[in-house]
């Protein structure tokens, strides 16, 4: 049953994902807040889906500890769900992603449009310092900046060493950084096709504030980060038993 609700998952967010994009093409080049309503609503349709198909449904914590000004959100990575929730909790926020992801057709010009950060991983202090000069109109527009410090999506139980880019943002952007705890790799897995029922928790943790040195930064953030991501895997475990 479990294979059937995941095959079926996965063709109606194909056929959903399909749709609205090439519906929705013409808001492209007229307003890029036609855009953040379509990305809204095709995440409100996949979330959806999860919720009907999959049983699959999700709890929001401590948002209230997200300042009204612009900030840095650094979230831990597990799943394909994490890249899509900040859309729903926040208008208009500026992800930092590879920059491979403008080259998918129709996706990546949305992508392009709506404002995001991009990083060419290969590209060395370069390319560090236009993310930095992105990331800075981006917060000068009163937008939150949405960051995965591991870049990639990691393992529940599992961590990767932080990037830098995420302590380059902090230290010259001058900004809180708002550390994010979440389980979502419990039921929607790196690299996986299975999608479980449950509920995903994901948490805002108190916010970091501008000032500290590049090392005590990454210390703190991984104190806060790691610790309360392994506490929502733990609850979610106990609720699936």
């Amino acid at each position: 049953m479990l294979v059937l609700r995941s095959f079926a998952l996965n063709v109606m967010f194909y056929c959903w994902s399909a749709f609205i994009q090439i519906l929705c093409l013409p808001t492209i080049p007229l307003s890029r807040d036609g855009v953040t309503w379509v990305q809204r609503t095709w995440i409100r349709g996949n979330f959806a889906l999860l919720a009907a198909i999959c049983g699959l449904r999700f709890e929001v914590r401590g948002l209230e500890r997200l300042p009204s000004e612009p900030c840095i959100i650094a979230a831990k990575h597990q799943s394909a769900w994490d890249t899509m929730i900040f859309a729903l909790l926040i208008r208009r926020p500026g992800y930092v992603f590879k920059r491979e992801l403008y080259w998918i057709p129709v996706f990546g010009w949305y992508m392009l449009r709506a404002g995001g950060i991009s990083i060419d991983r290969k590209g060395g202090t370069s390319a560090l310092k236009r993310m930095i000069g992105a990331a800075r109109q981006t917060i000068a527009e009163g937008r939150h900046i949405v960051i995965f410090p591991e870049g990639t999506r990691v393992a529940v139980g599992e961590r990767l060493p932080y990037h830098p880019g995420v302590a380059a943002l902090y230290t010259q952007l001058k900004v809180p950084v708002v550390p994010v705890a979440l389980n979502s790799g419990l039921f929607w897995g790196r690299r996986t096709f299975l999608k479980k029922p449950g509920r995903i928790v994901l948490e805002f943790l108190e916010p970091i504030p501008p000032g500290l040195r590049r090392r005590e930064f990454l210390e703190v953030l991984g104190q806060r980060i790691e610790p309360a991501s392994e506490a929502l895997a733990a609850e979610g475990r106990a609720e699936s038993l």
